[in-house]
């Protein structure tokens, strides 16, 4: 056999090999494409009647808490992570200067007591006093009048006469003294309650003994403590700076942020399911409880401005507040991601 020969006959038995294989080849090209194409028509058709979004968390109510007077913290009573009641003592500061002031302030009443009184008897003695001007006066007019006749019948002098005169007047100028006298001292006495001093003493007493019940910080709701770095005893406490932080035991929800586009059939009220990212295979169901009145943008510190010309359309992303059915099976802790489904399809 030839050369020739060999190779034609080569070719004839390789040709049935390499037949399936090109079948085979030309089936995959066609089947995997097939599949895709399915597989996208059956997410796209399960979808319709939810939409979804990774961008959510679960939050809990915070408070921040801290001192509403100054001075060093002098006792800690919490640890981070411990779980408080409503009104249990958190922590105290020093509470010796507002001591000090409370006693100042019911000082400041006594004093101001003891000068009501004075007042009170000073009023008294000038009533004392207009009886004995109007006794002193009556006397006077008396002897005018017995010097008029005197002096009618030639039996005293016009210089008696005058001296009477006088006495009279100084009588009437006298009585005239203590009744201005008295008029004063009763102005001088608040009808009806407290002199000014005496009811700024008791508003002094009050401010000092709130003062120094604040020194007591208590729990203003049942909580977990955290974010206790600066609880520390000997740490000045000023107003308006949280010292701690309150985490609300009582209350979660899951803030999920969807696209605008996603808006458009979602109402309060439709059922959802929540996955969370710590929780693998947990899924929690729940139910839209509101839809934010405002984008996240618009709630910003600085708020996009789109009247430039400069602009460019973002799709917008609005909070919806997830509420659960039921109490969690698992602790669910402030900012823990989450994705959520809301069946839309009602």
């Amino acid at each position: 056999m030839n050369q020739e020969t060999r190779i034609e006959a080569a070719g004839l038995a390789e040709t049935p090999a390499k037949a399936p294989n090109k079948a085979r080849r030309i089936a995959l090209m066609l089947v995997v494409p097939l599949l895709l194409v399915l597989g996208g028509a059956w997410m796209w058709w399960s979808g319709q009647g939810t939409v979804s979004t990774d961008n959510a968390q679960v939050k809990q109510d915070i408070t921040s808490v801290g001192a509403q007077v100054s001075g060093p913290i002098a006792q800690v009573y919490v640890k981070e992570g411990q779980r408080v009641q409503a009104g249990q003592l958190l922590f105290r500061i020093d509470p010796e200067p507002f001591r000090v002031a409370l006693l100042q302030a019911e000082a400041q009443l006594a004093q101001a007591q003891l000068s009501e009184r004075q007042v009170v008897t000073q009023a008294a003695g000038t009533s004392v006093d207009i009886t004995g001007a109007e006794a002193q006066l009556a006397i006077n007019q008396r002897a005018l009048a017995r010097q008029a006749e005197l002096l009618r019948q030639g039996f005293t002098t016009k210089v008696r006469y005058d001296e009477a005169l006088s006495d009279v007047e100084k009588s009437r100028t006298a009585l005239a003294d203590a009744r201005a006298r008295a008029a004063n001292a009763r102005a001088a006495i608040a009808p009806g309650g407290d002199q000014p001093s005496e009811a700024a003493a008791r508003a002094a007493i009050a401010s000092a003994r709130l003062n120094l019940s604040r020194t007591e910080v208590r729990a203003p709701a049942a909580g977990i403590v955290s974010n206790t770095d600066r609880l520390l005893p000997g740490q000045q406490a000023v107003p308006g700076i949280g010292l701690l932080s309150l985490v609300g035991s009582k209350s979660a929800w899951v803030e999920a942020n969807f696209k605008e586009k996603d808006l458009a059939k979602m109402a309060p009220g439709q059922k959802v399911e929540v996955e969370i990212d710590a929780y693998p295979g947990l899924k929690l169901h729940g139910r839209v409880e509101s839809i934010g009145a405002g984008t996240g943008s618009e709630f910003a510190i600085l708020p996009a401005q789109n009247a430039n010309g400069n602009w460019v359309k973002v799709s917008q992303r609005v909070p919806v507040r997830i509420a659960f059915d039921e109490k969690p099976s698992r602790p669910m802790i402030a900012g823990l991601s989450a994705t959520v489904t809301v069946d839309v399809g009602d």
